[in-house]
């Protein structure tokens, strides 16, 4: 694997050019997932070299059931990876992609023993069954989320029709 198969981990540097009303509370680094770029799979970058695998298993255990926890710091630097020194990047796969979405977002950028985790989707350690499934859970989704609004809007349509 080459250093532009995992060129999508690098950390993006926070968007400050936003408008003021749309800047949010906290900064933010712009960045658009597809349904092929979320996973269940989770590198996290950036945990102190201080043996705590325990400890993130813990930590990622709260937002779901695992199926396992690794580390995988020596497989990225033989893969040409740009780590920061003294730290571990593990590799956490959830059962559900609704938890790894979780994780992401309440891990990111977050204190953890003195280092600031990043979390990012690894998307690269999925099966073909993986991603398939992924895709049909997705399409089954999008239909779900159409008939519900298809329902909202003859409701709508017809409560205009009766007021007239």
């Amino acid at each position: 694997m080459s250093d532009d198969s995992i060129s999508h981990h690098k950390q993006f540097k926070y968007c400050t050019t936003r408008l003021k009303y749309r800047q949010g509370r906290e900064l933010k680094a712009v960045k658009v997932y597809t349904v092929a770029n979320e996973s269940l799979h989770l590198l996290c970058f950036g945990v102190p070299k201080i043996n705590l695998h325990n400890e993130v298993k813990q930590n990622f255990r709260r937002f779901g059931e695992l199926c396992h926890v690794r580390n995988v710091t020596a497989e990225l630097l033989e893969k040409g990876a740009e780590l920061e020194a003294f730290t571990e990047v593990f590799w956490i796969k959830f059962k559900k992609i609704f938890d790894a979405r979780k994780a992401k977002k309440y891990l990111d950028a977050k204190e953890f023993y003195g280092g600031i985790l990043h979390i990012s989707y690894a998307p690269e350690y999925e099966t073909m069954e993986e991603l398939r499934a992924k895709l049909q859970h997705r399409m089954s989704e999008v239909k779900y989320r159409l008939r519900v609004n298809a329902k909202q809007h003859k409701m709508m349509k017809n409560e205009e029709e009766s007021t007239e």
